[in-house]
């Protein structure tokens, strides 16, 4: 766990300044207040068994107190799988970890972190389906995925290997050709022929991809969430929709159930993420509107009903504007 604290360390909690030059409680950017200062912060406890001198300002309970709380969170951090990369992941294990002591200690220290509220952590059903669902026609087992590969709230590029039994037999003759004549290119430095041959790759919508110093040749698929409408980028939300999209899936491989395409050519499904329903969290977020006149799942409209309750999100707004309004308003030049 050192290492990983370190890690944040060295790239997040440097001092800095924000724009207008003020630093949070930990001589770090208000930016940076969260994830990493509570690294930074662990790693100091591991070190010197001293917990941070402001915290009292936020908290009810003593020093001792304060100091068990740390070292509970130390092996709760070492524990997790994966360990915590967003600031809600940091502010589930503290809600987890502390959750027999006091509701204002607990409160407290999230708040000194700058991490989400209790109220605010969203809660996402567990495991993927035993049998594949109704209507699927075919399922994808994905390479990670890269962080610039999510387009939005509701649109994600993946890859698939094809050494994948699905995919083995139909990778096209010219394909196989180039990526193997590609391959000797590089092992003798012709990396100008080797670029050539990988676009031809590309240009069939295949790509060769690093996967743990391992080069795979891999199809592309674009997904498009099947029965959600995430806020356009340039909307209110939009930004942060793809955040918390990008957020769930980066780096890791997802189960994709494909029910079929849509007329931009894009494959619509239910996306996975170690066994978390991507679909579930963007609307229990209040990133994502249930997309009702394509899909009627009655799982959705609670799971959207259940954000607005909470007017958590989009629903922070007394009217957000649907987002396919939004484009119907562009296509017919309204601005």
């Amino acid at each position: 766990m050192g290492n990983a604290l370190r890690y944040l360390y060295k790239n997040c909690c440097q001092p800095s300044t924000t724009e207008s030059g003020q630093l949070g409680p930990h001589g770090v950017s208000t930016q940076t207040v969260g994830l990493s200062a509570l690294a930074r912060d662990l790693l100091h406890f591991e070190a010197t068994s001293q917990v941070p001198d402001e915290l009292s300002k936020h908290v009810v309970s003593s020093k001792k107190a304060q100091a068990n709380w740390y070292k509970k969170l130390i092996p709760a951090w070492k524990e997790a799988k994966p360990p915590p990369r967003t600031p809600e992941d940091a502010a589930r294990l503290i809600v987890h970890t502390l959750k027999n002591h006091q509701k204002a200690d607990v409160e407290g220290l999230l708040a000194f972190y700058g991490l989400p509220h209790p109220q605010t952590l969203v809660e996402t059903s567990t495991g993927v389906p035993s049998s594949l669902p109704d209507g699927v026609k075919y399922e994808l087992h994905t390479l990670p995925v890269d962080v610039k590969a999510v387009a939005d709230g509701d649109t994600v590029t993946v890859y698939v290997s094809t050494k994948d039994p699905r995919e083995s037999s139909s990778v096209p003759r010219e394909v196989q050709v180039a990526a193997v004549e590609r391959a000797k290119a590089r092992a003798v430095r012709d990396y100008v022929k080797a670029d050539a041959l990988h676009k031809k790759i590309i240009d069939q919508n295949y790509r060769v991809i690093n996967v743990h110093d391992e080069e795979v040749l891999a199809r592309k698929y674009r997904i498009r969430l099947r029965g959600i409408d995430a806020p356009e980028s340039a909307m209110p939300h939009g930004q942060q929709a793809k955040e918390a999209l990008a957020n769930l899936l980066q780096g890791k491989c997802l189960q994709v159930l494909v029910y079929g395409d849509d007329r931009y050519g894009r494959c619509v499904g239910d996306i996975y993420c170690n066994g978390i329903f991507a679909q579930e969290m963007m609307l229990k977020k209040g990133l994502a509107w249930h997309y009702a006149a394509y899909d009627r799942r009655t799982e959705l409209v609670n799971w959207e009903k259940e954000a607005r309750a909470k007017r958590i999100g989009l629903w922070a707004s007394r009217n957000p504007e649907e987002p396919w309004e939004w484009r119907k308003n562009k296509r017919n030049g309204h601005k």
